[in-house]
């Protein structure tokens, strides 16, 4: 790959950030697949979009589920007879797509104010926190021994792998109780606290009340 007349290596999860103008050559050896994913596009908000934020024009990023599925989506949005197509679905997904690349840029650069393995470990128990997980799993996905990757998440966050866990479940659990109707045990198995009387032990630790009287102010208010 040749990028504004430099010359550089591409691998697995590495990110190509080019503007109108700039030169690009993609050098692909005989033999060799190109498995690149290519987005060419314009218009106003893109515009707003690329001027709010510096892009590097190459940088190394999780290839997770959710950014794929994004790109899946606006193929196969673009794929359909052009009569069918939903223009203003392509639009949002465009954006979505463009602000999780974003993201996904601004959590590896070096001003990022975590680590760039603690990030991971963070969006992993994001991802799973709802369901039973080990630290080993986390350790594994940020490729560090258990011992380093509990000290490096403490000094980082300030806060034990299982304490950020038990936040992002008792988020999930007051989306729920906002708005679903769903029982407070189901509630509780759902987010992952296994049993209604641990879901009621923390959340009342941590909000002052029972889960059940803070459903109650919540749909007066």
């Amino acid at each position: 790959m040749v990028v504004k007349g430099r010359k550089m290596n591409l691998e697995k999860g590495d990110l190509l950030l080019i503007k109108p103008g700039d030169h690009y050559e993609l050098l692909v050896k005989e033999g060799q697949n190109s498995g690149d994913y290519h987005l060419v596009c314009e218009g106003n908000w893109v515009d707003q979009w690329w001027n709010r934020s510096t892009k590097p024009d190459v940088s190394r990023i999780d290839l997770d589920e959710k950014l794929l599925a994004l790109w899946r989506h606006i193929m196969i949005e673009k794929r359909r007879p052009e009569p069918s197509q939903n223009e203003e679905l392509t639009g949002y997904l465009l954006r979505a797509l463009c602000i999780t690349l974003e993201r996904a840029v601004s959590e590896t650069g070096p001003s990022f104010s975590h680590p760039y393995s603690v990030t991971r470990m963070m969006r992993y128990i994001e991802e799973h926190a709802t369901t039973a997980f080990k630290l080993e799993d986390v350790a594994r996905y940020a490729g560090l021994s258990v011992s380093r990757s509990v000290h490096l998440f403490k000094s980082s966050v300030g806060k034990t792998m299982i304490e950020y866990a038990l936040e992002v479940r008792l988020s999930a659990a007051i989306e729920r109780m906002k708005y679903t109707t769903m029982t407070l045990e189901h509630i509780a198995e759902d987010c992952g606290f296994g049993t209604y009387p641990y879901f009621h032990r923390v959340f009342r630790k941590k909000y002052g009340v029972a889960p059940g009287a803070y459903r109650r102010v919540d749909l007066t208010t």
